[in-house]
């Protein structure tokens, strides 16, 4: 690979890995993406293992497809379903309507070893690996103990204001959206303030990715539109105890449906969010026009305050979060006009964003919109609590001055903040989203202290909607301690256990290891990689669950996402953490630390010092954490906020314009912890004003291999709006390994500043398709939209011929079965073929005893005894040949074993399926095989 300043990547395509061909600039989410081996086969090319229990192939030609079948029914959810080889991701299947089977096209896909085949969602495995399913003790670790309640907050925004209200719904004509065959229903559910003057704030809900369809008898599909028979699940009416609280406060609120988005996203490589910003902005261009023209507005819509379209709050949960926050995004930086199914002007400003467990696949939240993330503790969907990035990731992208609360929930599931996700309340059949495992979990269990139930979930999660509303669309800064940290609560929120912690705002970098910064860390702390797969560095282990800041991307390793990892086995080790160059606390009135501590530890005590440029020292007092309630199934490595006042540092005689140090003193006997960042802070709320920044956004494009010379082509790139930024633009080759290799750069709107290009180099020897990833992330002073796209190379040569010849087909027993399969021509990659053993119809069938007992259960699975046809060992047993890249042979050895019993001839029947270059399967001659007795 050779790499200029531009990251210009020239790379010969040779067919060394396989990618399904790409057709379009927007493949769909059910298709395989670059991988790295061969299609179940063992190395040398030899006799391939048996799929892993669950998994299977299934259909001819282009209609392959790798299945793999769930134990239970997989509730159709938020979080993306994966199949992956070990860490590396081959694609994001389709589900089938039993909600047990899901389907990847396997046509050219390559696999890598079967053991290594996984099912994972939000990180969590789903297949029978899953440690739930065979945890390494039988005992799950107990709760912590819990701590005292905090003091209430002044100001509760739970409680319910002076209006009356009003409840109705509208329903608009149908909108297609691109990338959707099916048009997308335009349906709310309006609730607001009953003879409220003037124009009214408004606050819009969207749902997530939930069953579209139910019928009478219990059913629940994913299908749009709704089959004969079935209704469609509205979901769009579960958020009405929120819209409740906030219109008797004066807001005018909707709740629209995304049935249709959610019946089809699979074909959006963003799983949707795109569509569904368009939803959002095709609901909000329509309250535009109707609080221009009232009289043109539905009954629903006239009967409630009038909305002013300059004070919006965005509410979305699961996908609906990562929707809102495209949605926020695309209002202030137009999406290229192709993706986007909304083209009026943009009549509206959208003051903040409420995410509630949302995704965010892209990781690139919008930086200049304040928002709220509610972190359900035993969320059972998106259970790596990845919209923890909506905070964490806008840090240094931008001016810094909006607000981004994190907000856990200890206890909340993903589903019970809607009602119709509610068992008991919903219309459809619903069901609590934490997983059970085998042994109950001590933390997230029906019935446990630490678990909400449904009314109390529902009731905090509408305090803190409110909470949100109050202090981004209102400007009330006497509820800023609910979402900044501040050690307080809501006490209508009661009992439920809520903490939180924040960036922006008032706020001033400190140390803040993210997006590059130049950070060092001596003593007992070290620098790690948040995400590393290889080694793990930040979080090891895994019994005792994950850490919402480490949730992975795109990318493992990934340069540019670090924390401060401290570990100490006595008292008074300093660890000291440096910024690169003195910073300015000028104003500030505390310290504000963002740490964490495993779960369910107590007694975690550190001192924390400053020192100036000048080498003056001054002790800032004591900060005591607690882990939070957690297991090996949960994501509870959260930082609490923990504030020093900086008193001591001023009476020291500190320079606060130029802090260069800061120290952290362990006075436990041991323990561990993790820094993620330190800031200067102050009490209030700053103005917000987005800044002018460039947007990218990556496309995708395919183009034929050729038979001689080589082509360049440019990854498609637009980069609009306006400014200059920098971000970390991402390559994934489709080599053996696929390594990801990654590279700062500049960018700037209108410009060719991202420059990814791709040589092909045209031959006539076979290959797969083959290509290369390119995703990026926004570093500072851009924005991202469509994050991932890439060049694809199509194959264009013919598959060569594959053929079987006996080699040792008559044979005494002790000695093995051989054929020796040639190609016509040799490849450029690993060509696999099938050799199917077939039923004896005429004498005695070899049989599993007659055979190596280990080579039959590596390769199908059983054990030898009982004894039983050869045949008969699996569905359609087949023994994997994997003949090599620029080889032409490879052999099928069947080992078979002396024994004592005397018996006749007996024979081996086989048939090789190989495919042609369409996939298309040529099914050769019978083979047959004979062993005689050795006696």
């Amino acid at each position: 690979m050779r790499t200029t300043t531009l990251i210009r990547v020239t790379r010969v395509v040779t067919a060394a890995a396989a990618v399904l061909a790409l057709a379009s600039a927007s493949p769909a989410l059910a298709q395989p993406l670059p991988a790295a081996a061969a299609l179940p086969g063992a190395p040398g090319g030899q006799n391939g293992a048996a799929l892993p229990q669950g998994w299977k192939l299934t259909g001819q030609g282009q209609e392959r497809q790798l299945v793999w079948t769930s134990e239970d029914r997989v509730p159709m959810g938020d979080a993306r379903v994966e199949f992956r080889s070990g860490d590396r991701l081959l694609g994001l299947p389709e589900a089938a309507p039993d909600g047990r089977t899901f389907r990847l096209p396997a046509a050219g896909l390559r696999l890598g070893a079967p053991a290594e085949l996984q099912v994972v969602a939000a990180g969590r495995r789903l297949d029978a690996a899953a440690p739930e399913r065979a945890p390494q003790s039988g005992r799950l670790p107990q709760a912590a103990r819990p701590e005292a309640p905090l003091p209430p907050n002044p100001v509760d925004p739970g409680v319910s204001g002076p209006y009356r209200t009003a409840t109705g719904a509208y329903t608009l004509k149908s909108v297609k959206l691109p990338g959707f065959a099916a048009p997308v229903e335009m349906t709310g559910t309006v609730v607001g303030p009953v003879g409220a003057t003037g124009g009214r704030p408004l606050a819009l809900f969207l749902h997530g990715r939930h069953g579209t369809c139910y019928s009478p008898r219990g059913e629940v599909t994913g299908d749009w539109p709704c089959k004969a028979g079935m209704k469609p699940i509205p979901s769009q009416d579960g958020y009405l105890r929120a819209q409740k609280l906030l219109a008797s406060q004066g807001y005018t609120t909707v709740s629209i449906a995304a049935n249709g988005i959610n019946g089809q996203d699979w074909q959006a490589e963003d799983g949707g969010a795109q569509a569904r910003s368009s939803l959002v902005r095709q609901h909000l261009s329509r309250w535009a026009d109707w609080a221009k023209d009232p009289a043109g507005a539905p009954a629903a819509v006239k009967a409630v305050g009038r909305a002013d379209l300059d004070k919006v709050l965005l509410v979305g949960h699961s996908r609906g979060g990562e929707g809102v926050n495209r949605a926020a995004l695309d209002s202030l930086f137009r999406p290229p006009a192709d993706q986007d199914g909304h083209k009026g002007p943009v009549r509206w400003k959208i003051r903040g964003n409420v995410l509630i467990g949302p995704t965010i696949f892209g990781q690139n939240p919008v930086p200049d919109v304040p928002s709220a993330t509610l972190l359900p503790g035993c969320d059972g969907d998106v259970s790596d609590l990845q919209g923890q990035i909506v905070a964490d990731g806008t840090r240094g992208v931008s001016r810094g001055t909006a607000l981004h609360s994190s907000v856990y929930m200890v206890g909340a599931n993903h589903n019970y903040f809607n009602s119709e996700w509610t068992p008991g309340q919903a219309k459809a059949p619903a069901e609590d989203d934490f997983w059970p495992g085998e042994t109950p979990d001590p933390v997230c269990a029906p019935g446990k202290k630490t678990r909400l139930t449904a009314t109390q979930q529902q009731a905090a999660g509408a305090t803190y909607i409110a909470a949100a509303a109050r202090l981004f669309v209102g400007g009330d800064d006497k509820v800023r301690p609910l979402l900044d940290g501040s050690p307080v609560r809501a006490k209508s929120a009661d009992p439920a256990r809520v903490l939180t912690h924040a960036v922006g705002g008032n706020r001033l970098p400190l140390v803040v290891p993210a997006g590059g910064a130049k950070i060092t860390a001596t003593g007992g702390a070290k620098l790690c990689d948040q995400v590393d797969f290889s080694r793990t560095s930040c979080l090891t282990g895994g019994k005792e669950g994950g850490s919402p800041h480490f949730a992975s991307w795109e990318a493992s390793p990934e340069p540019g996402r670090q924390a401060v990892a401290l570990r100490w086995t006595a008292a008074g080790t300093p660890a000291v953490v440096k910024p690169a160059a003195p910073a300015s606390l000028k104003g500030s009135k505390e310290l504000a630390l963002r740490l964490f501590v495993p779960p369910n530890t107590t007694g975690t005590r550190l001192d924390v010092a400053l020192t100036d440029a000048s080498g003056r020292r001054a002790v800032l007092g004591r900060a005591a954490l607690d882990g939070l309630p957690g297991t090996d199934r949960t994501a509870s490595f959260w930082a609490r906020e923990v504030r020093l006042p900086l008193t001591a540092a001023t009476r020291a005689g500190l320079d606060l314009t130029k802090v260069a140090s800061l120290e952290l003193v362990p006075r436990s006997t041991s323990g561990r912890a993790w820094l993620m960042d330190a800031w200067g802070w102050r009490p209030g709320t700053p103005a917000v004003t987005a800044a002018a920044l460039p947007r990218v956004d990556i496309g995708r494009l395919a183009v034929r291999e050729g038979d001689s010379g080589s082509r360049t082509y440019k990854v498609p790139v637009k980069v609009t709006g306006k400014g200059e930024g920098s971000v970390r633009v991402f390559v994934r080759e489709a080599g053996r390994d696929g390594r990801t290799t990654s590279k700062v750069v500049k960018v700037r709107a209108g410009s060719d500043s991202v420059d990814v290009s791709f040589t092909v180099r045209g031959n006539k020897r076979f290959g797969y398709d083959t290509g290369q990833d390119v995703f990026v992330k926004a570093v500072r002073g851009a924005v991202i939209g469509s994050h991932l796209g890439g060049v694809v190379a199509l194959n264009d040569d013919k598959m060569p011929l594959m053929k079987a010849v006996p080699v040792s087909t008559s044979v005494t027993e002790g000695s093995p079965l051989v054929w020796r399969v040639t190609l016509s021509e040799a490849a450029d990659v690993d060509l696999s073929g099938e050799f199917r053993i077939l039923p004896v119809r005429t004498g005695t069938e070899l049989s599993t005893l007659d055979v190596d007992g280990r080579w039959l259960k590596d390769t199908f699975g059983p054990e030898p005894a009982p004894e039983r046809p050869l045949s008969t060992v699996a569905e359609e047993p087949m023994v994997w040949v994997n003949v090599p890249a620029g080889k032409l042979t490879a052999d099928v050895s069947i080992p078979t074993v002396k024994d004592r019993v005397a018996e006749g001839t007996e024979t081996l029947n086989a048939r090789l399926t190989s495919y042609d270059d369409k996939w298309e399967p040529i099914r050769g001659p019978l083979l047959t095989g004979t062993v005689k007795n050795a006696s």
